[in-house]
């Protein structure tokens, strides 16, 4: 039988620990060759409002310890503007409802083993990479986060930093007061730690040993004139890209990895993002950030560590108390589907969870 995974079923199975530690299991192989992954590819194709940019998104990885895992996601995107800050939206069918699936398969027999909704943990695996940045970056007395941002994910990226560090006290800004209010108390009254509800995006940032920038903004947020020494930078939205000011001032860059080239190829071999495809190219369209420049990289090749240089013992990562530090995830969102996904997967079994369907629905006797 192949399982059908909803969002309620992996919200109940799936921990922030369970998330971090599936991923540091699938880029420690990756970094000795037992998974592998390519990079985001994104199909674009304008729709007949020409605000509007339908985009096709899929990932995907596996390795040798069972799972493979194929990430889509179907969306119409565009952008608006929203009490004068630049956002990215998008939906399926209608606003406020989206598509995104996992296919899991097994590597054993290539038997397709479950169909996950996306959408808890999508949110959980980003989440728990920026708990993978704090843990091997921040200071280990960190206990003061300057969040800009007070949606779904801020509230998994406090799941991941209470999961790294003592933290004691929230400093949050987003744009809608009544938001950034209701998210304030309900940090307290789930995490009983201090929270400064802020009016202005700049008060964040005083004290703050982990600063975190969780929107949907189409272009950079962070003010890195505003970064106080010691701080550790986590980026979601604003294109991927850091502002100009932050790039100055980070004094150690951690990025987990990049996808390795196809076989044979090594000329192909890219650190961007993700790569996209285009119907009409020469039209304005609105998709994975601004796709009119190419998507981001390695940002500061002179100060980049990896995740596996930490782990060997390679590279120390931070060394001061004083420096500035910044975590991402680099173009390996394919190495992160199976193995969370596998692990939902088991966790749904061992539950007795999940709608199943015959597996033979999805098999054939005529040859491809």
């Amino acid at each position: 039988m192949t399982l059908i995974i909803n969002n309620d079923d992996v919200a109940k199975l799936l921990t922030i620990e369970v998330t971090i530690d599936a991923l540091e299991q699938s880029y420690r192989n990756l970094a000795i060759g037992e998974a592998i992954c390519r990079p985001r590819i994104d199909i674009r194709i304008p729709t007949s409002d020409p605000a509007k940019n339908y985009q096709f998104g899929s990932m995907e990885g596996g390795s040798t310890e069972g799972y493979f895992a194929v990430r889509m996601k179907s969306d119409v995107i565009y952008e608006t503007r929203y009490n004068g800050a630049i956002t990215q939206e998008k939906y399926c069918t209608r606003p406020g409802l989206y598509c995104g699936l996992i296919l899991l398969t097994s590597i054993e027999t290539g038997e397709p083993l479950a169909f996950i909704n996306d959408g808890v943990l999508q949110h959980m695996r980003v989440a728990a990479d920026g708990g993978i940045g704090v843990k091997y970056l921040a200071r280990a007395e960190a206990e003061v986060v300057g969040m800009l941002g007070s949606g779904g994910m801020a509230r998994s990226h406090m799941q991941a930093f209470m999961a790294v560090r003592p933290i004691k006290r929230l400093q949050v800004y987003s744009p809608t007061p009544e938001n950034r209010e209701a998210f304030g108390r309900e940090v307290t009254a789930k995490y009983n730690i201090e929270v400064k509800v802020c009016n202005r995006p700049e008060d964040i940032y005083k004290g703050a040993h982990i600063v975190a920038a969780l929107t949907d903004s189409a272009v950079p947020v962070l003010n890195g004139t505003l970064l106080e020494p010691g701080a550790h930078i986590v980026n979601i939205g604003g294109g991927g890209r850091l502002d100009a000011e932050s790039l100055k001032r980070i004094d150690v860059y951690l990025r987990f990895g990049d996808a390795p080239a196809p076989v044979g190829r090594p000329e192909l071999a890219i650190d961007d993002q993700f790569l996209g495809w285009e119907a009409r190219p020469g039209s304005h369209q609105h998709g994975g950030g601004r796709p009119r420049e190419r998507a981001p990289g390695i940002a500061l090749p002179d100060k980049r560590v990896t995740l596996g240089d930490i782990v060997s013992g390679k590279a120390a990562g931070r060394t001061s108390a004083e420096q500035i530090t910044w975590s991402e995830r680099g173009n390996l969102q394919g190495a992160q589907f199976y193995a969370v996904a596998g692990r939902v997967y088991e966790l749904a079994k061992a539950a007795k969870l999940g709608y199943e369907i015959p597996t033979s629905l999805f098999l054939q006797d005529i040859r491809d």
